[in-house]
Parts: structure tokens; C-alpha cells; sequence
């Protein structure tokens, strides 16, 4: 049994590699940020340049017209493209989203349960470029893809 999760400690994320940290949060070390359980987002793979989360939007999720509200899509794409660019991030420091850019394919309905992917294009000491995909897990059909760039912070 994995201990109880310690909660964000920005001493101990600067301490880590953002693969490290990563990884501690996927084996239950360390809470993931709290906004993952409002959306549904699960970490479920951590690779170097690659992260990968599932997710089902709910009914909470949607807007005005009874679809799955855009910034669902634009929360589980800016997770898993910004946590691909954290497994570049060395020890000392953090990284932020300075853009991203998302586009919905296919409607996410209530309950349909995605794999949002995460991968590296370019990992600097500056700057952090990543692409993503949320594709259905049954039926393997794109549903959003989305394009990042993230600062790299020191310390």
C-alpha cells in the first residue's frame, strides 16, 4: 500500500527532476493539483518526453448548448502537453505555459472515457514545445489535439 500523498511542496518539486516528480506523483507519493479531480483527469503513464492521462467528462463538464465545455478539453490537453514538457525539466526548476492552442474534432460526450498523449517536441533550457491527442478508448477516434510552449523557471 502506497503511504498518504504529500501534498504540493514546491521545496520538494525543485528538489526532484520534473521526471522524478512525475513519477512520485504517479505512485501516489506526492497529490497530483487539485483541478485534476474537478475535471476527471487521471495520470496513468510517465516516460521521458511523454505522459499520458485518461479522462470522462461529466455533465458538470458541459455548456450552454449541452456539449462538453471547450476548457475541458483545453485542461486535459494543457495537463498532459505540460507535464510531457515537466519530464524535461531539471532539478531547480519548474516550467509554465506560456501558450497553447486546442482543437475539438469530435464531441466528448458525458461518460465516454479518452486517453489524452503528451509528447515532447523540444525540451530546452529556455523553452518547452509539446503536442497532444485525446483519442476515445474503445473506439481509438481523435477528439482534440492540441500544441504548447512553456517557459522553464529557475529555482
Amino acid at each position: 500500500m502506497a503511504p498518504d500523498p504529500i501534498p504540493f511542496d514546491r521545496d520538494r518539486l525543485v528538489a526532484m527532476t520534473g521526471l522524478d516528480y512525475l513519477h512520485a506523483m504517479l505512485a501516489g507519493e506526492v497529490s497530483p493539483p487539485p483541478i485534476w479531480a474537478v475535471m476527471g483527469l487521471r495520470l496513468v503513464r510517465v516516460e521521458p518526453g511523454a505522459v499520458t492521462f485518461h479522462a470522462a467528462p461529466c455533465r458538470e463538464h458541459g455548456n450552454v448548448t449541452g456539449t462538453i465545455h471547450g476548457g475541458w478539453y483545453g485542461t486535459l490537453l494543457d495537463a498532459a502537453m505540460g507535464c510531457a514538457v515537466m519530464t524535461t525539466v531539471p532539478v531547480g526548476a519548474t516550467h509554465a505555459t506560456l501558450e497553447y492552442k486546442v482543437n475539438v474534432t469530435r464531441v466528448v460526450r458525458p461518460g465516454l472515457q479518452v486517453e489524452a498523449v503528451g509528447r515532447v517536441q523540444h525540451g530546452g533550457r529556455r523553452t518547452g514545445v509539446a503536442m497532444g491527442e485525446v483519442r476515445g478508448l474503445a473506439d481509438g477516434k481523435l477528439y482534440a489535439t492540441g500544441s504548447t510552449t512553456c517557459i522553464v523557471l529557475e529555482g
